[in-house]
Order: C-alpha cells, then structure tokens, then sequence
C-alpha cells in the first residue's frame, strides 16, 4: 500500500499506551484485540476518533465551534490520513422516559405522518398523533403512558409502631424532622402497632383526617411556635416526591424514593400515552398504538399492505428502517419499548441502523464490541454487516473480543502483553493466520476448545417460578437451583432478561444484581475510594504523625491549593480548542506541600497512592485495608494503582470492580447479567474461578451469558428460544450442559458442538 493508505499513527500515549506508533490500513475491517485493559479504547476512541472530531470541527466557522463538543488534542506526537470518523459505543440512547425505539429511530415521525395523511377518521396533522405533543398526548398521563404512586406495602412496617420504625421511609421516620407529623399526631397513638390500628386510623395516617388538623411544630433557631398543617403520608409522599424534580435531591434519597414508587400503566389511555381522538385514526383496522406495540419484523408486513399510494410511500420509508432493524438482529423489538430498558449491547445494535443506509464513504467507523450482549449466532451476522460498510470503502476499526469478528478481520492489532501498566504495547499485527502462530494471549484463545462441566454440582433446593409471564414469556414454569452456578442462555431476545433480570428479581427482592450500569467514574473517584481503603489510609497516615486525616484528603484540607486537588488545570481558553496542563504547583500529585511532607514507613500519601494494588497488599498490614485489596487482586485488578482515576478503567475492569465489592458476602443470591461483556477469554476465565469461589462459599450464581466457555462450565443451563421476540419467550433446555449438546431446537446447543 502506499503512504496515504494507512492512518499514521506516531507516538500515542493516552492513558496506558506506551507511545506507541502503529499504520492502520484503511478500507479494511480491522479489529483490536487484546486483555481489558491493554488500551484497545485508549487507541481507538482516546486517540483516532478524538483527534478526528476535533480536526473535523476545525473546519467549521468559530460561531458553529463555540457550540459543537469541544475536544482536547491527544496525547499523541503525530497522526496523518485521517478521515471523518463516527463512534457507535454503547452508551445509552436518550435514556427518559419519553425516548422510545421509534423516537431513537427516526421511525416514529414517519408513523406519525402516515396516520395523518392515511388514517380515518383523521385526528389531524402529525403532531396529533405524538404522545410528547400536547396535541396528541393522553391528558391524564401527560404522554407517559403511566403514573408512578407509593406503593404503601412498602412503606409500612406493621409489627413497628410510629415512634419506632412504623414508617420504613427514611424521611418520614428515624429522627427527621418530618416525622413530627405523625408522631405527634394527637389523633394517633405512636406506641401503637401499626397492625392494631382501626380503620380510621389508617385514613388518618394515610391520607390525613376529616376535618383540616393543625399541629403545633417548635422552630428550634428561633424557639417559636407554629402552626403547620396535618398532612397524610400518601399526599404528602406525592407532592414531595412524585409532583416535582428530584434530581437536586442528595443521590441516597433519590435511590431510597425509587424504592417505594411503582409504575403503573395510565387507565385512560391504556399505556399508549395517546389521547382518545388519536387512537380512534386507524389504518387498516390497526391505530397508531397499535403499530408502535407490534413486533417489529410484524410491523413490516401490516406496513406492505398499505395500498393508499401516498400511504404507500411513506410506509416504504418506514419499511426500510425497520429492515435495517431485522439486519441488527432487533427484529424482536417494538417501537414503543422505551430506550432506558435497553441493553448497551441493543443501544449499540440501535444506532448502527442509522449507518447501514448511508451513501457516505471513505468514513471511519468505530464499534466498541458490537457483538456484546449477541448469541454466537447474531454476532456472525453482525459481521456481515461491518463488512457491507467496508465494501463501501470505508476504514471499519472494530474493538473487540469475539472469535467470529476476529476471524471474519481483514487486519488484526492486539495490544498487551497483558492489562494497565503491563499493556498499552502492540504485540502483534497482521493477519488471522500469522495471528494463531504469534504466541500471544489472544493467539492461545483462539486455539483453546470448549468442554461441558464434566462433573457439575448436585442440588436439591430451588427457586421456583410459576406462570411467569412478562414480555414475550409464554406462561412458564422454571426451576432455578440453589447452591450451583446456573448459566441462562438463548438468543438476543429470547427471554432471558425478562425471566431472571426482571421475574426472578422482583418475586425474590433478596438478589443481589450486578448488571451493566457503571459505577460513578469521576476523576475524583480511585480504586482506593470506590473500596474504602482510603478513609482506613488517612487514619493511618493521621495516627502515624498525630495530626487530622483531612490531610491526606486531595477534596479537603489537604488538596493543592492551584488545581483543588485534581492535579492538573483546564484553563479558559474561549474559542481555542481546550487544553489540560500538569499543575506546576504540585507535579500532578494533587496533594499541598504540607500533606506530601508526613509520611508512614518511609512513604507519603502520593507515593502511597502511586503503588499497584499487589504492592500494597504487601505494604500494609491492617486487615481493614489488605482484605480489600485482596479480594482486588482476586478479580484480576492487581496491576491497577490505588489512585488511578476510575474514569479511566475499561468496561471489564470497572464491572470486575463491581464484582470485588461483593465477593466477601456468603449465603446469597446473585444475577449478573453478562458479566462476560467486554472481557478477553483469558479474562473470562478469571472470571469464572471468581463465580466457583462464591458458590464454594455458600452463595447461588446466575448468569445471563452468551459466551460459550461459561455457559459450558456452569452447572445448570437454561435455554430459552427458540428465537427473539415473539417468536421466544419458551424455556427449551433444562439440565447440565453436556445434555444441551443433545437439543435439537437449541442454537446455542448447536454452536457449543461448534466449539468443542
């Protein structure tokens, strides 16, 4: 190839990488590959997607700049042969309650146009028939299509009486001040069992008495009495709570009050969000709701038997769209289903939609791990459709973990050797087959096979559920085991989230989940924090040279007085593109002069946050810092530095962090749901022994997982299909994974012959 064939890549040093030079050939579909950790992100969306907005944008007049994202240069020497480039990661897609699959999609605008040129009898222009317009939205939801109330089960404890925790919610009860209004309620007794109340009792708490009652409430800042009105919990749970924003609220009472609310489908519009003259407008027999509630690979025919020829063309541009879908493997989804319900697998699947359909070339793509979240049998059609975009002439980078997109590559670059400080090097480039004889972690995944557990766990108890229903699930019956690792698995769509994540969680509140959400990953946040160990370091630190701990705080009194703790400064730098400089007053260490001059054993507090995890495991010796860091090191984090910004961590390395922070509980139920997203195999099997130690430990494991290695090693496997959507939603194997092997309706049975 010649010069400007290649992305030339000279120097890049974002987060882990080692100024690291590299070609990337364009017009290929070429995928990175490596360890969570070993700066695959770092390269592709750290370094080439940022330098390629931030040149992009340059070209734009300083008045449209001012108002685009702005973008800091990487750290990086050199780069050359750019091209536009688009990120499809998998953040969430407008995550409200008012952003739908048809909304995100740009499918529900065209709907709405049909039912206003089509639709009889006409509720009017398109704007009438959008559940966000006052025009069509329900009146009595607002276009929610649902209202949120207590839920007063949950509110009440009746064994306790009001001057003990009768009432659970927290500012109602256990020294809020807001607990005066039912403690000293004359009309109720506080010593009273909540369950002995009479029935006029309960009106009185609930929902306040017959006539307006005043209570005499003392101002303790200025000792005076006043007279404040009796209100009930219900309405006054409602209009603190439910009629306003609570984001202002500390994230602790925003948590609690979600505990105590549920969400219940709107009587008037029946959930549509619509009003009634809207949904009267129907095409075909069918209104609007009713679109927006089919399934979409059903939503394509009703679309083809429009025979209006207006209709017929509007219809065909809606049709278009929701092929794209079915490409996706989304074909099972419905334009109603809200975007916040999504997996960041589907959200992925969702914005590639918009892609498929361009007539843009010589553009770079980059895909964080499309087939995350994808049965072995989705992810191979997802590969087809990268390179359908490459055969446009487009640079297709890819990260990665998957043998299908790994051998479907036209160009391989693994990063490592291994993860964080050991990474951020190119340890190989080329192809698939000089790949497999290179020596490298991801080289030995791709020779490694796939064998049943050959001696999976007994069990005698389990979780039963009965008759469960939701989503697509066909009324089924399933037995989940106690005391095993349990694997459901099935194809994207197929029910498996709805059975566990959802029907087994809600009817056994006591699970622990640890799903996809990321924990908070501010720079401010550590290791160290995120664990706890770093208020047992202060103390140490405090007591070692008798002063207070707030010294050894980088957010207190011991911060850098130039950057406030955070050890380098964005100036203000109006419409030039901005900058991040190292403080010159503390080196980047965060802390003041004062703080760094204490020590503890020959260390200060930067030195100390500057170890590895492993390191500190053999520094300290307080069992209230070491067991943590321990148990860090068992989750394969033991390269990390205790002051490593959380908001650099890789996707697998922040859920293995979340993973670690439950490790030390016994005798309980835990669902993760796809813990094997974004993990390389070598990962993967990491994770596994951590899953086998808590079921040594007392605890049942259920995992939603699609990777062969773990479904093949559990002890009970659960397959659900025996395809998405409507088609799913029937449990087709229960047993031990090597009698999967024998189902013929299971793909997943299928691909693990594959792989053996």
């Amino acid at each position: 190839m010649s010069f400007d064939e290649h992305i030339k890549i000279r120097g890049a040093a974002a987060n882990n990488l080692k100024r690291v030079d590299v070609d990337i050939p364009k017009e290929r579909l070429v995928v990175l590959a490596g360890v969570s950790g070993s700066g695959k992100s770092s390269l592709a969306f750290d370094t080439v997607a940022v330098e390629s907005s931030r040149q992009w944008q340059s070209a734009y007049p300083m008045f449209l700049r001012a108002r685009l994202p702005r973008y800091e240069r990487p750290p990086v020497d050199d780069i050359r042969n750019l091209t536009p480039s688009i990120v499809v990661d998998q953040k969430p897609i407008g995550a409200n309650a008012r952003s739908t699959v048809g909304t995100a999609t740009d499918t529900a605008p065209l709907i709405r146009l049909l039912f206003s040129r089509v639709g009889q009898p006409s509720a009017g222009g398109s704007m009438a028939y959008s559940f966000n317009h006052p025009h069509g939205m329900c009146p009595d939801c607002t276009g929610l299509g649902e209202r949120v109330e207590l839920d007063e089960e949950k509110m009440y404890d009746l064994d306790e009486t009001l001057n003990g925790k009768g009432l659970r919610f927290s500012q109602f009860s256990g020294g809020s001040w807001q607990e005066f209004y039912y403690r000293c309620c004359p009309l109720l007794d506080p010593d009273k069992k909540l369950r002995d109340f009479t029935p006029e009792e309960w009106k009185i708490l609930r929902v306040g008495p017959d006539e307006p009652l005043k209570l005499g409430f003392l101002r303790h800042n200025t000792g005076q009495v006043s007279q404040v009105p009796y209100e009930g919990v219900v309405p006054r749970f409602q209009r603190l709570y439910l009629n306003r924003d609570i984001s202002a609220l500390k994230k602790s009472i925003q948590d609690e009050v979600m505990q105590f609310v549920r969400r219940c489908p709107c009587t008037a519009c029946g959930g549509s969000g619509l009003n009634p003259k809207a949904l009267a407008s129907k095409i075909n027999g069918y209104n609007i709701s009713d679109y927006y509630d089919m399934q979409v690979s059903e939503l394509i025919g009703v679309l083809e038997a429009i025979q209006d020829p207006l209709g017929r063309s509007i219809a065909g541009q809606a049709s278009q769209r929701l092929r794209r879908m079915v490409d996706v493997g989304l074909g099972y989804l419905s334009l109603s289903r809200r975007t916040d319900t999504l997996s960041g697998g589907e959200s992925q699947r969702l914005k590639m939609v918009r892609h498929l359909g361009s007539g843009l070339n010589n553009l770079t793509y980059i895909f964080d791990e499309p087939t995350a979240g994808l049965h072995p049998a989705d992810a191979r059609r997802i590969g087809v459709l990268l390179q359908a975009l490459r055969d446009k002439r487009n640079t297709v980078l890819v990260v990665e973990h998957s043998r299908q997109m790994l051998e479907l590559a036209d160009h391989i670059i693994e990063l490592g050797p291994l993860a964080g400080s050991q990474g951020g090097e190119i340890v190989y480039q080329g192809d698939l087959a000089g790949l497999k004889e290179a020596g490298t972690l991801t080289a030995a995944a791709l020779s490694e096979r796939v064998q049943p557990n050959p001696s999976p766990l007994p069990w005698t108890e389990s979780f039963p559920i009965r008759d469960a229903s939701l989503h697509n699930l066909k009324h089924i019956d399933v037995d989940i085991p106690k005391g095993v690792l349990t694997a459901v698995s099935g194809v994207a769509g197929s029910g498996k989230s709805s059975l566990i994540c959802q029907e087994f969680v809600s009817r056994f509140p006591e699970t622990i989940v640890i799903d996809q959400r990321p924990i908070g990953t501010s720079s401010r946040s550590t290791p160290a924090t995120y664990t706890g160990v770093m208020d047992e370091i202060r103390k140490l630190f405090g007591k070692a040279n008798k002063v207070t701990p707030q010294w050894f705080s980088f957010n207190s009194k011991g911060a850098c007085p130039v950057c406030k703790g955070k050890g380098e400064i964005t100036p203000e730098v109006a419409f030039a593109d901005p900058v991040t400089i190292l403080c010159e007053e503390c080196r980047g260490a965060r802390y003041n002069p004062t703080a760094l001059s204490y020590r503890y054993q020959d260390k200060n507090i930067q030195e100390v946050l500057d170890m590895t995890v492993s390191d500190s495991v053999e520094f300290f010796t307080q069992p209230k810092i070491v067991e943590p860091l321990r148990v860090l090191c068992q989750v394969g984090l033991g390269y990390m530095t205790l002051g490593q910004p959380t908001s650099t961590l890789s996707g697998g390395e922040v859920q293995r962090l979340k993973l670690a922070s439950e490790l030390h509980k016994q005798g309980n139920v835990y669902v993760l749901d796809e813990p094997s997203t974004g993990l390389h195999s070598r990962d993967a099997a990491h994770l596994l022994a951590l899953l086998r130690q808590l079921v040594a430990q007392g605890n049942t494991v259920i995992i939603v997982e699609h990777r062969m290695e773990l479904i093949a090693s559990a002890d009970w496997v659960i397959d659900m299909g025996p395809e998405g959507g409507s088609k799913g939603g029937q449990v087709l194997f229960a047993g031990v994974p090597a009698d999967l092997l024998n189902c013929p309706s299971s793909e997943t049975g299928r691909y693990m012959r594959g792989f053996l």
